[in-house]
Parts: C-alpha cells; structure tokens; sequence
C-alpha cells in the first residue's frame, strides 16, 4: 500500500494524494467509521470537492467518507495516450481502494460515478457493502439535450452559466461567482482537452458504453438506495425507475422541485437520508 500524503496548497479541491499504479490520485479523507466512498459526476470543472462539499462534513460525523477525483479528472494526474472508459475508470477506482487499503465500502454515485458505482458492484461485489445511486447513468437511456449540453461542453463563461441553469431547478444556485469558478476549473492546463476526449459525439455512444448488462443489475444482492430529482434535464427520471425494478433490495425517493444536482438543491434531506440507510 502507498502511503498517502496532505497537501498544503491553500486549495480546499486539492487534500491528499495517493499513487495508484502510477497515477497521483487526488481526494478527500474526513472522519471516522464505516467507509463511504463518494463518486462525482462528469460536469466540465468537476472534483470530488465542488460535488461533495455540502454533505461530507455532516457525513463525516458517523462514517469515514472518502471522495476521489475520478481519473481525468480535478486534480488527479492525467496520464498521457489514457484511454477513458468505464473499464478504465474501474480499474483505477479498484486500485483506489487498494492503495488506501479498503477491503469494503458503502458507495455513493452520482450520475456518472452511479454507473461507475454499478461497474464495481457487478464486477467485485465483495468490495461493496452498500449501494447509493443518484440519478445514475448505467441502464439504456437516450441522450438528453442536457447531458449533450453537458458533454458537448465548449469553454466560455456564457455556457457555462447556461449549464448551471442545466443542472439546478433552482437558478439562483448557478450564480455568475460560481460559474466564474467551474469555467477556471475546466480550463486549467489540460482539462478540457481531456473532457473532450471522454465523451466525443456521437455521444450516446458514451452512454451506451456505459451502460451495465442488465443481468448482472439484477444480481445485485446489496441494499440499495435510489435518489433522483424529479425535474433532472440530465439524466431521466425513468433510470431510476428502472434501477427500482431491477435491484430487489432497492428504494427510491424522488425529490420534487429539484434538478440533477440533489447533492446540492435539497442537501439536508440528501444527508439525512444516506445517513439513515448507511446505518
């Protein structure tokens, strides 16, 4: 096992950083417990941090809750000639999990992380305790104009503040100061350009490529908590419906009046409610 090591940037997205098989993984490690292991969505600009910041710290108070850069993204290296795929990024969570020595964890997906999440608990399920998936990627779906708006992202502040109203049912949430800060987020040295890459059109290509065989859904043994906001531009409220149908152990709330981004738009019910099913 690597031995992880803090950063003293000043910068609240960058924590610590692991070596996994090569790549110097940035993330987050708060409190003590059971593991949770939070997985960010695929907006231009995102890290573990501006995903998570509103619920880790009350989180934290029972669990140890562990959020990592995915890789290609925020702060974790982007190796040169990577090719990104949900193979990929499994692979690389797996060793995430190795390096920090983590035998077993509850996850946590969001969006695109859900799929990731599904990937993981469908290839080795004996290192997932317990499952939370909001509103996830992972079953067939077809693309919506706001996930390509998403993944089709071109850098400027206009866009950028276009996608804030994207995400949110609230729009106040996307203000001009914090689209400032996710358009200098995605354009830092070599960000968009691995963007781009991920997720080139067509790019329900890009979903169907991660999109789980439904057998292996349907093995999955581990007690599962389903969240979506009723009004998602993103990802459709029919995902999580069909996750409903597909893992027995599974439980749906749906948020009324909130966006994409539950995490945020409705962060104490989100809170109580994972801490409640993780107990």
């Amino acid at each position: 096992m690597t031995t992880p090591h803090t950063a003293t940037s000043g910068n609240p997205e960058i924590a610590r950083t692991v070596d996994v098989a090569g790549i110097a993984t940035n993330y987050h490690d708060v409190g003590e417990g059971p593991p949770v292991v939070l997985l960010h969505g695929s907006g231009p600009g995102v890290t573990a941090w501006a995903n998570w910041r509103g619920v880790i710290p009350q989180l934290a108070e029972h669990h140890r809750v562990i959020a990592p850069d995915i890789l290609g993204f925020g702060y974790t290296a982007l190796p040169a000639g990577v090719r990104y795929g949900l193979e990929t990024w499994t692979a690389h969570l797996t060793g995430f999990l190795d390096a920090l020595g983590l035998e077993r964890v509850a996850l946590v997906g969001n969006s695109f992380g859900g799929a990731l999440a599904l990937s993981l608990v469908t290839t080795l399920p004996e290192r997932v305790d317990r499952l939370v998936l909001m509103g996830s990627v992972g079953v067939p779906f077809e693309l919506t104009e706001g996930l390509d708006a998403v993944w089709g992202f071109q850098p400027s502040l206009p866009e950028m503040r276009r996608l804030l109203d994207v995400f949110t049912y609230d729009h106040t949430i996307g203000t001009d100061d914090l689209a400032r800060l996710r358009l200098e987020a995605a354009t830092r040295p070599g960000v968009q350009e691995a963007f781009s890459a991920m997720f080139p059109s067509p790019r329900q290509r890009s979903i169907d490529a991660m999109t789980i065989d439904e057998a292996r859904i349907r093995e999955i043994g581990q007690d599962t908590l389903l969240l979506h906001g009723r009004d998602d531009q993103v990802i459709p409220l029919a995902n999580s419906l069909r996750l409903l149908e597909l893992i027995v152990p599974s439980q749906l709330h749906v948020f009324g009046r909130c966006g994409h981004w539950v995490q945020i738009e409705k962060a104490t019910e989100f809170t109580r409610l994972v801490r409640d099913f993780l107990a």
